[in-house]
């Protein structure tokens, strides 16, 4: 799965079916151009904002039947929506998302976090399963489950990153519930109430991630194996951030290739 642009992403998958290779990629191509307008670079909000319209018109003509004008959007349809009839719904809640990355900077509570989830990340199972044509309401909902728990796990591994880019994903009211101030994680202070606290969001994450887990069993080949190894991956990064004493400030947790071979033997095992 891709790591760099957009996490939960796997379009560089080796256990990618030949058929999907062209959609997935078209979706992601979608998908990265969404993210690096709303999150690269250095152009006003309201540029960005444009930009993010134009495609959003974009799949307003697919949804009224007419073809689209740009070649990103051509191909997403050509190559994805159309063959396989996916519904344009996941792709106006990603451009939800990305327009609300350039606005808002902070959460009041978890509420607020969780929204923004089911627009940012929800949306990437959701169109993979229906490439797998896997679309009854209970692979969706531990799907949405999964895709949850691994936004928030990235959330949590990225606090020092996001604060960089002026982000707090921690809700606000947690903070203040745990005594943890902004200008602590500004100082890179991971004192005891910031381990607290961070102990307590990994929690409500892997809670998640394990709500959504049967789903990797349920399904067969390689969508099956696919999320296991996300699972998996996801486990191992809380097991990190309990093991550093979440001390993101000292160093980012990430997966090494002894973890990439565990996840492998995990998923392979059915575990």
């Amino acid at each position: 799965m891709s790591v760099n642009h957009y996490e939960n992403f796997p379009v560089g998958s080796l256990v990618l079916p030949r058929r999907l290779r062209k959609p997935v990629h078209a979706v992601y191509a979608f998908a990265r151009t969404a993210d690096d307008i709303a999150d690269e670079g250095c152009e006003a909000d309201e540029v960005r904002l444009q930009k993010l319209e134009a495609l959003e018109r974009e799949l307003n003509r697919i949804a009224s039947g007419l073809l689209p004008e740009t070649p990103l959007i051509g191909r997403l349809y050509g190559e994805a929506v159309k063959p396989f009839n996916l519904p344009l719904e996941p792709f106006y809640d990603l451009l939800s998302a990305f327009k609300q990355d350039v606005v808002k900077k902070r959460y009041q509570d978890f509420g607020e976090l969780i929204d923004y989830c089911r627009r940012s990340a929800n949306p990437v199972g959701r169109i993979m399963l229906h490439l797998y044509g896997e679309t009854d309401e209970v692979s969706l909902a531990r799907s949405d489950g999964i895709c949850t728990a691994s936004q928030l796990i990235n959330f949590w591994q990225d606090v020092a990153l996001d604060w960089r880019k002026g982000r707090v994903y921690i809700p606000q009211e947690d903070l203040q519930r745990f005594h943890v101030t902004e200008a602590q994680i500004g100082e890179g202070r991971a004192d005891f109430a910031f381990r607290q606290l961070m102990a307590h969001e990994c929690e409500r994450a892997f809670k998640m991630l394990k709500a959504g887990s049967p789903l990797g069993k349920t399904l067969k080949g390689r969508i099956g194996f696919e999320l296991r190894m996300i699972v998996v991956g996801g486990q191992l990064i809380l097991q990190k951030l309990d093991g550093c004493d979440y001390d993101v400030f000292s160093r980012r947790p990430v997966l090494d290739k002894k973890d990439w071979l565990i996840i492998l033997k995990r998923a392979l095992l059915k575990k």
